[in-house]
């Protein structure tokens, strides 16, 4: 009776070892053809399922940083750049980005709402869209450097030395 046991637990973890395996397979095919047909200089969080196509809340990162880091880093590099100028690639990037939105999405008919924009202390914005509309905002963009999940995260305050006794 033993050696019957045995024989189905290794054949369980045989089998389940080889599904995995195949199933690996699969995630890594289906990698292989995102990456292949979006813009490689844009980073999508793996977090996001590209498949889906429910309306999902992201948070795209430009590649114009804000105005005064972009000085900085300029500065920084002994490049001559004005705040003024900064702040005006800023701008720019943000009249690309809707232009590029009409390209690829209006006349696509994809829904989507852009919910905040940010020049500050981050450039970019925040949206909903279908997740499988994603890739085609990468595909094309010359703007777009990041896109990830917009989650709300909740921190718990410290804890006092008066609570922890």
């Amino acid at each position: 009776m033993k050696k019957y046991y045995i024989g189905v637990i290794l054949a369980s973890a045989f089998l389940s070892i080889l599904s995995g395996c195949q199933e690996s397979n699969h995630n890594v095919n289906e990698e292989k053809v995102v990456k292949e047909t979006m813009n490689p200089s844009v980073h999508i969080d793996p977090a996001i399922d590209l498949s889906s196509d429910q309306i999902i809340s992201i948070i795209i990162e430009f590649k114009t940083k804000p105005a005064k880091i972009a000085v900085l880093e300029a500065e920084a590099k002994g490049i001559p750049l004005t705040i003024e100028e900064a702040k005006e690639k800023v701008e720019e990037s943000h009249v690309t980005f809707q232009k590029e939105l009409q390209t690829l999405l209006d006349k696509n008919q994809v829904p989507y709402t852009v919910r905040n924009t940010y020049k500050t202390a981050f450039n970019g914005v925040s949206m909903e869209l279908p997740a499988n509309e994603i890739i085609r905002l990468a595909e094309s963009s010359s703007i777009i450097s990041k896109i990830y999940p917009n989650k709300k995260i909740q921190l718990d305050p410290p804890i006092s030395p008066s609570d922890q006794k």
